[in-house]
């Protein structure tokens, strides 16, 4: 257990981090998913959290909002943030239409027309840059740019990228999300649409959204993080982000994913640290140690966290523990030190669930 986390850089994660002091006071900086984080599809803050990150901004860290919706702009994010309870400005929020934006604008000369296939937020992030949204592909764009743009989105735009990429225009993407959630279920998202001009046309994006590194860059650039940590639900977009930037992640259980998909996380998708929700933003995280010697008592590969002690036997994940005030939680961490190390560079296989029972998980 160290200051900052065991996380830190490592490309061969085998079981999840822990740190001695809380993560609020070991990192500068927490770059926070929206959904299924800091508030669910319908709009409504998830539970604990605006408690939380008001404790976490009052202790010195700064929060940042990262995004892969290109939809909605930072002032609009901001004011929902602000509506629920956590006090946000434009500035905190960072999105993969902004992202999108600074890679073209890298690429392409001031002032220079893009067709853009997408929303406001991904308006407004082109203009911020220096370029010129326009609607056709007979409007002499040297680019196109596609990003989430609601359920209005009328097919007449796919076909107007088609004839552009087809035309051999650079294609670019805001992200690749196959679905958002919505109050209603999960919808197509951005990736789904893309995946609609990829058929049609036989070309591939230039992606900037998570968990790709253009959005790390963006993140870093705007908020000047030197300690950041990666916050989210989701372990392909959020958690991956974060091994793509080398930095370390928390995963909230508050979202997406259950604990029988974390242990069968690959190592880009396996987190520093995890936790129930937010805050443990402001918990010490326990370690997770291998248990040797005469405690092992012939369990070969058996991990123990607060309690609770993981191994593996017969092809399944075996969970042992002992008395009332045990945390559930740090049975999980035991359990993905044993799956993880058992799977190695792979997806752990072996069957949790009566691990899982034990803990009140399955």
């Amino acid at each position: 257990m160290t200051m900052a986390g065991q996380g830190r850089g490592r490309r061969d994660r085998d079981r999840p981090g822990g740190s001695a002091v809380a993560l609020d006071e070991a990192y500068d900086t927490a770059l926070l998913d929206l959904d299924g984080v800091v508030y669910y599809a319908g709009g409504n803050a998830v539970p604990h959290a605006v408690e939380a990150l008001g404790a976490a901004r009052a202790g010195g860290m700064r929060l940042a909002y990262v995004t892969n919706n290109a939809l909605r702009t930072p002032d609009v994010v901001a004011a929902h943030l602000t509506e629920l309870g956590v006090p946000s400005e434009p500035a905190d929020v960072i999105t993969s239409a902004q992202a999108v934006a600074r890679l073209i604008a890298d690429e392409v000369p001031p002032g220079s027309r893009i067709l853009l296939i997408g929303g406001e937020g991904l308006r407004v992030a082109l203009r911020e840059r220096g370029l010129v949204p326009v609607e056709s592909a007979d409007d002499d764009p040297v680019a196109v740019v596609q990003g989430y743009g609601g359920p209005e989105l009328q097919w007449a735009r796919f076909a107007e990228a088609s004839y552009a990429v087809g035309r051999g225009l650079p294609w670019y993407a805001s992200n690749t999300d196959r679905t958002i959630p919505g109050a209603r279920g999960i919808a197509p998202g951005n990736g789904a649409a893309v995946e609609v001009v990829r058929m049609a046309t036989g070309a591939e994006p230039r992606v900037a959204g998570k968990p790709l590194p253009p959005m790390h860059r963006e993140t870093v650039l705007r908020t000047g993080a030197r300690r950041p940590l990666v916050v989210g639900d989701r372990l392909d977009t959020d958690i991956e982000g974060a091994f793509n930037g080398e930095v370390d992640s928390l995963l909230v259980l508050t979202g997406v994913t259950d604990v029988a998909q974390l242990l069968a996380a690959v190592p880009e998708h396996r987190p520093t640290y995890v936790a129930a929700d937010l805050r443990g933003l402001l918990t010490a995280q326990p370690g997770v140690t291998e248990v040797q010697g005469p405690e092992a008592q012939g369990m070969a590969g058996a991990f123990a966290c607060g309690g609770w002690t993981a191994s593996v036997g017969g092809g399944v994940l075996l969970l042992d523990g002992a008395g009332e005030d045990l945390d559930p939680l740090d049975g999980v961490r035991a359990l993905c030190a044993a799956a993880w190390t058992e799977a190695g560079a792979g997806a752990c296989g072996l069957d949790a669930g009566k691990a899982l029972e034990r803990l009140g998980l399955a």
